[in-house]
């Protein structure tokens, strides 16, 4: 049975990114930096002619580089050659063949140089040449006539072509001739003949060159082969000669090797570094010789050595200059042997040592570049400033060339350039660019934020911190928001900011937070850390065998992390299953129906997790079915007729008779004991042997009641038990061996508890087991004390000094004698409180959350005990800027070890603290020190503890706000900013004003009419700006219809006054699009009234979203009732609310996995009446009721002329005989026309009704008119559609309240209502 468990944990991407992290740091592409060429053509650029040139450079900079080329040292304007153009923002050239273009007129050497206004870098010189495929010259070839036995050599001679072609031979069909160790291609593409025999002969030796760039296939003359054997030649000449004449050609003979290339004994080579080395001897003769290769004075290189061509050919890769030497090829038959020498030479072109590196620095700091290359003969390097040679680029006082070093020292800015290297020797160059950037840049961390890492427990965890800062900034990490800094064996820090877990464990999950400081600033990020249970398989496949049709099924159950999902694959020999309906694949097991000999071989089980992998296989194997007897494989019967001989003290004899083997070859016994004195039954290992052995001699104890057992092992399994021997009693002995495990540790400060681990029952050797215990002062002359004990494991010593070390050791015994003297250990007496507490504390406050504490070691003597370290209390007294005392909290930090200083993180700023050290033992700590206090300076605030905005008017807001919760120091201003916005997510200009820290609140004036202004405030001491709080209020609608604004209409931009006279700046608006980022409902707004209120929000995320409204009475547990909105509109109002009542509100949105906003309160109204203009004063009010009036008295004057005339004129008839029927009559005692007026007052008014009992009068409705969604104070739109303030969807209006009108009233409607 074969059995395989394998597991992987994404080994690669580790590797790949040790690889990364010695990498220098990358500038972000949004900071100035000099050009890097990230992409260019090889150095030997062969193109094919028939297709376009592309040259490549790609370079990367800020600003972007601009491109320029040479062409063979001169400069290559490329807009004075039509077939040549330049891709968009990049370098790379596009030479036009395909066109009418000639690739042999653009053959050359080409370099590409990148440039912008910090620098300049250039390309390798690149190399143009077109492949070239010529035809073979025509020759006349002569068959060859060869004697049987006798060498041959084809030549090939193939076309010089560019790249050089590949050679094979073939025949006329296109098959490629057979070759061994007689035939075979040599290098240079010759057939070589060992020796030739008759079935050589044939007219088709054919030699192909295959030129693969142009992908062509070139074909020689056929060649002619005949060879002649010695029966035949006899025959020819004996029927030309005479029977007295002596004839007759010698038979073949066998001929000693000669080789047929390289001529000569001894021969040179050059290879270059790096490359392959191809060394080739081929020989003639007969019979045919074999080829053996050593190295004169060494061996062939392990590992990169290899044979080809049957051992003709040595091919050793990656050669270096070790590799020279005299390399020996012989050739060897039955007659002879010849070799010849190859003397190897390997030169190498130059070669990296050191290459240089980006360097980023900041303006003062120092740097060094560093070009160190090898090479054979040595390189000369040369340096070259943005593509001139250094000696006549300009100068730089802060740069000096040392050889292969350029030092700067006291950078500027100015000093920023490109520097390039180059190493050349006679086999090539280097050139590599690296430039000197001089920047001055606080910390950035370029990892996302909250980034999620998942491994498998036990694995490394490599937690990323990818950075950028100039100077270089330091990188700490901690785990949790607020814990220590990470230190100690149990980390690896990677200079590049990673953080390496080697072995993460379950307790390693959690946040971990990154900082990144330099003089300039500090950031920090945080990432997440989970750790997964691995990957197991708890019931493996199993070896099977099966009859031939039968069914046969493997098991694979698995146990993972619930919170990964596993996938499980099963192969054939390493292969897919095959594409048979005969195999179904289960859930946990794979089944095979009506079974062949092709489904044996080995079946794995991979289950594979997006972070770990894990296999098992097991073979099947198939046999022949019925009626042949199908041969059963398994188990062995149990080995019987056990016998114990040659009994001795220490040693006996176990023999026994072997089971049957069912088929399967017993591989192994294993014999067990058991010890029916000690430990009766219980078995144990005693010893395994070969299957092939029957007896065993077995080692034995003292005073053990002995019994055996055999087991037999196949390939199939073990068997069962034998039955147990005879039983042994083995004689008594004293003790071989002492209890292990000593150890003297107090419990007390007077006392030593010594402590070992008894010897088991077969250990004794003899009855009667006891422990001689013995003790002494270390470095006192005192004699050894000793007690006997029982068995037992432990003994206490009473009355000893408190701390002091021991030597103890005990010593087994027992009725029989003493075991051999045991070993000393080293113990402690008990330990007992610290007697001094550390003195000289000192406190350094570093920054106002941060402070180092000092203090004096205490005298280890005083410590009493094995010193575990020192714990700092620290606890805050008060806040300097509140004056107020609190609840006194304190923290403690353990320091472990002698260490006498220790950083107090998470201090708060402006604050008086105390904090005193105890020294820590075993037993507990010591005295406190006396209480240091400390302060820190002022920090920068935290945000306003709220940011309320009411009262909201046509032109005005109120702001209110309450002080920072941790001002962090004295509070010198707040700073408040706004700026409108749209309902397309479109910024206006941001306002910004100054306010004295001890206001409260502030009214802004002058603000338009119906917009959206979104508020920024924060807080300031005198380090600085504290974070910010948000908010986002709405002007209420331009109820009177007139007032417009004078800038920046249609904007939600105006002249803006506020309460207090700050200094401000207007400028003219400009809007920006704010993208949103993800989805997400925010700035839920409300302004409410007596009975109804203006819900709207802001929405981020896809269109066609279906929002709800959700209300409820604050406080109260009565479900939410929910208001569908109609369309996608961010805006709805809440009809039927009871005045004076705080409710909640929330806004969700339909199929965004229940995607709700926060909840918002608001409190409706008292019942009162609306604020309104009263209009009963405007003149043109007064004006439209005179015309109203003299209109109903010529009506009244025209109804009097029909009356007298006899005609009846019911105002019922002139209501039935109107246009529109929704037009009432008017009453004369309420106001209102006819008697079919609606008698509640508190319905809605008709289309076309007269003005309601408050004087205003509604525009009239339109089917396709938005105004119909206009509610209370807010709902306008614009002449394009856009929407100014707030609205809902309702098509249903309630009764106008106050002048709260959508519209100002207008003669117009007003006449329109009596027509």
């Amino acid at each position: 049975m074969t059995k395989k468990m394998s597991m992987s944990t994404s080994k690669t991407s580790l590797v790949l990114f040790l690889c990364q992290i010695i990498s220098a740091l990358d500038v972000p592409l949004d900071l100035s930096q000099p050009p890097t060429i990230t992409q260019q053509s090889p150095k030997d650029y062969i193109v094919d002619p028939r297709e376009n040139i592309v040259i490549q450079c790609e370079a990367k900079g800020k600003p972007p580089p601009s491109f320029s080329w040479t062409r063979n040292g001169t400069h290559f304007d490329i807009d004075k050659d039509a077939q040549v153009t330049m891709k968009p923002n990049s370098g790379t050239l596009v030479i036009n063949i395909m066109n009418g273009g000639k690739a042999e007129a653009y053959e050359g050497v080409y370099q590409c140089t990148a440039r912008n206004e910090r620098g300049a870098a250039v390309s390798n010189n690149i190399v143009i040449r077109p492949s070239r495929s010529p035809l073979w010259t025509k020759e006349k070839l002569e068959p060859n006539h060869v004697r049987e036995g006798d060498s041959l050599v084809l030549h090939c001679r193939p076309p010089v072509g560019l790249p050089p072609p590949i050679i094979f031979w073939m025949d006329n069909a296109f098959q490629r001739l057979p070759q061994s160790e007689r035939v075979s291609q040599g290098l240079n593409g010759d057939l070589y003949f060992s020796n030739v025999q008759p079935e050589d002969t044939r007219e088709d030796y054919i030699c192909y060159a295959r030129f693969n760039h142009t992908q062509t296939i070139q074909q020689k003359q056929p060649i002619s082969v005949k060879v002649f054997s010695m029966d035949s030649l006899n025959d020819t000449i004996a029927a030309n000669l005479s029977d007295t004449d002596i004839y007759g050609a010698k038979p073949v003979t066998e001929r000693q090797p000669v080789l047929l290339t390289p001529t000569g004994s001894a021969s040179t080579k050059v290879e270059l570094r790096g490359n392959v080395l191809l060394l080739e001897c081929i020989a003639a003769g007969l019979p045919t010789p074999v080829i053996r290769w050593i190295k004169e004075g060494g061996e062939l290189p392990a590992n990169r050595t290899f044979f080809e061509n049957f051992k003709k050919t040595l091919k050793i890769i990656d050669v270096s200059e070790a590799d020279s030497g005299n390399y020996k090829c012989i050739a060897r038959n039955a007659l002879g042997s010849v070799h010849h020498v190859i003397s190897v030479t390997v030169k190498a072109a130059p070669y990296w040592i050191t290459a240089p590196r980006n360097l980023v620095l900041s303006p003062g700091e120092d740097g060094t570049l560093i070009c160190r290359a090898n090479g054979s003969p040595k390189p000369s390097i040369s340096w070259l400033a943005n593509g001139v040679p250094i000696a006549i680029a300009p100068e730089d006082p802060s740069r000096k060339v040392d050889g292969d070093t350029i030092i700067f020292s006291h950078v500027q800015e100015r000093s920023s350039a490109v520097y390039q290297c180059n190493a050349s020797n006679e086999y090539g160059y280097l050139l590599a660019n690296a430039f000197v950037n001089v920047l001055a840049e606080p910390p950035r961390i370029l990892t996302p934020a909250n980034k999620l890492y998942q491994v498998i427990a036990d694995s490394p965890a490599l937690l990323d911190c990818a950075y950028f800062g100039s100077p270089k900034p330091e990188i700490e990490w901690f785990k949790g928001v607020k814990g220590s800094i990470l230190r100690g064996n149990e980390y690896v820090f990677h200079d590049n900011g990673t953080l390496e877990i080697p072995v993460a464990q379950k307790s390693n999950a959690g946040t971990y937070t990154c900082v990144a400081r330099n003089e300039l600033g500090k950031i920090q990020n945080e990432v997440q850390l989970e750790i997964k249970d691995p990957t197991m398989i708890i019931k493996q496949p199993e070896y099977k065998v099966i009859q031939r049709y039968g069914q046969v099924s493997f098991e694979c159950i698995i146990k993972h992390d619930s919170t990964l999902l596993p996938t499980v694959t099963w192969l054939k020999d390493n292969d897919e299953l095959p594409d048979d309906e005969r195999f179904l694949v289960g859930k946990d097991n794979l089944t095979i129906m009506n079974v062949t000999d092709k489904d044996d071989g080995t079946y794995t089980c991979i289950v594979n997790t997006t972070l770990d992998s894990v296999s098992a296989s097991a073979v099947l194997t198939v046999v022949a079915a019925p009626p042949t007897p199908a041969i059963i494989y398994a188990r062995p019967n149990p080995p019987f007729d056990l016998e114990l001989t040659g009994q001795l003290e220490r040693s006996i004899d176990l023999s026994w008779i072997p089971g049957d083997e069912n088929n399967s070859p017993i591989t192994s016994f294993v014999v067990e004991f058991e010890d029916a004195l000690h430990e009766p039954g219980v078995w144990r290992y005693q010893t395994e042997v070969p299957g092939t052995q029957t007896m065993a001699q077995l080692k034995l104890s003292p005073y053990v009641n002995y019994s055996f057992r055999v087991i037999a092992v196949n390939r199939i399994g073990r068997s069962q038990p034998s039955e147990p021997s005879e039983q042994y009693l083995t004689k008594s002995a004293s003790p071989d061996e002492n209890p292990a495990n000593v150890q003297g540790i107090g419990s007390e400060p007077d006392n030593l508890v010594i402590t070992w681990e008894p010897l088991k029952g077969f250990q004794s050797n003899g009855p009667g087991l006891q422990y001689k215990v013995s003790w002494r002062q270390k470095d006192v002359d005192d004699e050894w004390t000793s007690v006997i004990v029982a068995n037992v494991s432990k003994y206490i010593v009473s009355g000893t000094p408190t701390f002091v070390p021991y030597e103890v050791k005990v010593q087994a015994l027992n009725d029989l004698g003493y075991a051999p003297e045991p070993s000393e250990v080293i113990g402690h007496s008990g330990e007992d409180l610290p007697m001094v507490a550390p003195g000289n504390v000192q406190v350094h406050v570093i920054n106002s959350t941060l402070a180092k504490v000092h203090w004096d070691p205490v005298p280890l003597k005083s410590v009493r005990g094995h010193l575990q370290g020192y714990k700092v209390y620290y606890w805050k007294v008060q806040s300097l800027s509140r004056r107020s005392r609190r609840h006194i909290e304190k923290k403690i930090l353990t320091f472990r070890g002698n260490k006498t200083f220790g950083m107090l993180p998470g201090l708060e700023p402006y604050s008086s603290y105390k904090l005193n050290v105890r020294v820590v033992n075993g037993k507990g700590e010591g005295p406190a020190s006396p209480d240091k206090v400390f302060k820190t300076p002022e920090g920068v605030p935290s945000s306003p503890s709220f940011l309320k905005i009411t009262n909201p008017t046509l032109d005005s807001l109120t702001l209110e706000w309450g002080s920072p919760t941790h001002p962090n120091g004295v509070l010198t201003s707040y700073t408040l900013k706004f700026q409108p916005i749209n309902n397309t997510h479109e910024l206006g200009p941001l306002v910004e004003i100054r306010i004295p820290a001890n206001e409260s609140s502030l009214i802004l004036k002058n603000l338009n009419y119906s917009t959206r202004y979104k508020f920024y405030f924060n807080a300031q001491t005198s380090v600085g700006s504290g974070s910010q709080i948000t908010e986002e209020a709405v002007t209420i609608m331009d109820e009177a219809g007139i007032l417009r604004p004078a800038v920046g209409a249609g904007k939600g931009y105006s002249e803006i006054l506020f309460a207090t006279s700050p200094v401000m700046h207007t400028v003219r608006p400009t809007f920006y699009k704010v993208q949103p980022l993800y989805p997400r409902i925010r700035n839920v707004t409300t302004a409410a009234a007596e009975t109804y209120a203006n819900i709207s929000w802001e929405y981020e995320g896809p269109d066609h979203a279906n929002f709800y409204v959700e209300y409820g009475v604050a406080g109260s547990k009565e479900d939410w009732k929910k208001e569908i909105v109609n369309g996608s509109r961010s805006f709805f109002v809440l009809k039927g609310l009871t005045p004076g009542t705080a409710y909640k509100v929330r806004v969700g949105a339909e199929g965004l996995s229940g995607f709700r906003s926060s909840e918002d309160v608001f409190e409706t109204g008292p019942a009162m009446a609306s604020r309104q203009v009263d209009i009963a004063t405007q003149g043109w009010f007064i004006g439209l009721m005179c015309a109203v009036a003299l209109l109903i008295l010529i009506l009244l004057i025209v109804c009097f002329i029909r009356r007298n005339k006899g005609g009846k004129y019911p105002v019922k008839e002139k209501e039935d005989a109107h246009a529109d029927p929704e037009i009432q009559p008017m009453k004369e005692d309420d106001g209102t026309f006819g008697e079919y007026s609606d008698a509640e007052d508190h319905k809605p008014l008709k289309k076309g009704s007269r003005t309601p009992s408050d004087r205003t009068v509604k525009k009239e409705d339109s089917d396709d008119s938005l105004v119909d969604y206009g509610e209370g104070v807010n709902g306008q739109f614009n002449e394009d559609g856009s929407f100014i303030g707030q609205y809902s969807g309702k098509k249903e209006k309630e009764p106008a309240e106050g002048n709260e009108s959508s519209e100002a009233p207008s003669p117009v409607n007003a006449m329109n209502s009596f027509v």
